[in-house]
């Protein structure tokens, strides 16, 4: 069994039922059990202003899955919850991420691990850090650190 950390998010179709129904799912996937997760956050939204606010929270995941089953099967997850990308950091019912798989480093055309913009996002390193305060992200400095050095926020409240 492998840790992995999964961010989700949504900004549509109540995006808190949409994300603590992701949350539940994922408790569903298999060879895969849900061992933690984080309180929601409310976060203004990273790309175009023009939508509304998402609810954010992280997952914490035990699971038999190899990094690229797992991604499918989220994927997967996604559609059943009906996502539909319109537009780059646009608005969705749903979104989940990989943000981290172990220790591993991953860079592939499918897959970039840990997640590319893990160490930029309040509204990825808050939670993570409410249930992994010790976490190490690899060739990142101490995520206590990585939350004073942001330049940028987006959580405006912890629901």
């Amino acid at each position: 069994m492998t840790l992995a950390y999964i961010g989700i998010g949504s900004n549509l179709s109540e995006p808190t039922k949409q994300v603590r129904a992701a949350i539940l799912n994922l408790d569903s996937l298999p060879d895969t059990d849900l061992i933690a997760q984080s309180s929601l956050y409310c976060s203004k939204p990273q790309g175009p202003q023009d939508q509304p606010d998402f609810v954010n929270a992280v997952a914490k995941i035990n699971t038999k899955l190899k990094p690229l089953e797992l991604l499918n099967e989220l994927q997967q997850q996604e559609k059943e919850q009906g996502k539909v990308k319109k537009r780059h950091w646009g608005e969705r019912v749903i979104d989940l991420d990989i943000l981290l798989f172990a220790d591993e480093i991953i860079s592939s055309e499918k897959l970039t691990l840990p997640h590319p913009q893990i160490h930029l996002r309040d509204f990825v390193l808050l939670p993570l850090a409410e249930i992994e305060t010790k976490i190490v992200i690899p060739n990142q400095p101490p995520i206590t650190d990585l939350i004073k050095q942001l330049v940028e926020t987006f959580v405006e409240i912890k629901i």
